[in-house]
């Protein structure tokens, strides 16, 4: 499959459904987090699908690898909010299926750089 677009990536799509479904948990979270907490985790989860796509309407492989870290970045801060959650008590083990989303994301992400570093390798120098 040619990549024309980054609405062709598997982990674009993955992290939007990402983005939804932690906007979906934080939703139950007290009325008091709504500006603390839970805005932090709905920032980091947009963030991962926005760099991703951002990353891919750059101009060359260079700069979407420099994206697609700031979108790993993104990951670990969401990953980092996912145990504060729990261990606050606002979220409980349910909101495994969303952690185990994270990490099909993460591993997705790491695919992606791992291919377009071996594709950045393999252009000659000058």
């Amino acid at each position: 499959m040619v990549v024309k677009s980054y609405r062709d990536l598997d982990v674009w799509r993955l992290g939007l459904d990402l983005a939804e479904a932690v906007y979906q948990c934080t939703s139950l979270f007290p009325k008091n987090e709504v500006f603390g907490l839970a805005a932090q985790m709905r920032r980091a989860a947009v963030s991962v699908p926005s760099n991703i796509a951002e990353g891919r309407a750059r101009s060359s492989t260079k700069e979407f690898l420099k994206f697609l870290a700031v979108a790993r970045g993104s990951l670990a801060e969401l990953e980092t909010q996912f145990e504060l959650a729990i261990r606050l008590g606002y979220a409980d083990r349910s909101i495994h299926p969303v952690i185990s989303l994270s990490d099909e994301v993460g591993k997705k992400l790491t695919c992606l750089q791992k291919s377009l570093r071996a594709r950045l390798a393999a252009i000659p120098k000058p």
